[in-house]
């Protein structure tokens, strides 16, 4: 079972996916499926929360870990955001097979995203 505002999903920046990768996968025995065209490589922790390389650029420095967090509903989920003092960065945008997607910054200022998923 999902829940309503779960963590989904966590993006780590990296200067080599492959080597970052490979990394988890030996420490932590994660499983890592790399996506060429799309310059991305997602892993799964067994029984826990996955995600995915960035690559280190000027936008994602090496301390930029950005969290998901689900919503049923993306728009409300941004309302609220705005009524409750956040500031909405980027503004919904669809990703193929994935779904609707947006940044915001917490009161204090920290970089979060929003996930409303395709398919539950």
């Amino acid at each position: 079972m999902t829940h309503k505002h779960a963590i989904t999903h966590i993006e780590l920046p990296t200067k080599n996916a492959q080597e970052s990768a490979q990394f988890y996968k030996d420490v932590f025995e994660w499983n890592i499926t790399a996506y060429p065209e799309m310059h991305y490589t997602v892993f799964e922790a067994e029984g826990g929360t996955g995600g995915g390389f960035n690559e280190i650029s000027e936008d994602n420095p090496v301390d930029n870990v950005l969290l998901y967090i689900n919503t049923p509903n993306l728009k409300e989920s941004l309302e609220k955001v705005r009524a409750n003092g956040g500031e909405v960065v980027m503004e919904s945008y669809e990703i193929a097979t994935v779904g609707t997607m947006a940044t915001f910054r917490d009161p204090t200022g920290n970089l979060l995203a929003l996930l409303e998923p395709l398919m539950e």
